[in-house]
């Protein structure tokens, strides 16, 4: 292995990625694995899920391989059909 190679470790070290940066990337992940589950859960295809939203399924595909970030109202149109929607939650506090 090339001594160029970083360790994840040590390139996330380099992003200085604040809290709040790391919160907001999660809870997209968040997002997008509970839009995929909540498809799946429906017994519906991207194709199929498409035309129910009007959003194309190759945008759907982008969204759920994580390639694109969708907005809010892009989730919310995709969640509607199936019976969900998104929530605004309290945090947990941590323990200390």
């Amino acid at each position: 292995m090339s001594e160029k190679l970083k360790k994840w470790e040590e390139f996330e070290k380099e992003l200085n990625i604040i809290p709040e940066q790391e919160a907001e990337i999660q809870l997209e992940e968040d997002l997008i694995e509970a839009t995929i589950e909540a498809r799946k859960k429906s017994n519906l295809s991207q194709r199929e899920l498409s035309k129910k939203t009007g959003i194309k399924q190759p945008a759907i595909a982008r969204i759920e391989s994580r390639s694109r970030s969708p907005q809010a109202s892009t989730l919310i149109k995709l969640l509607y059909p199936m019976g969900y929607t998104i929530r605004v939650v309290p945090l947990k506090k941590d323990k200390k």
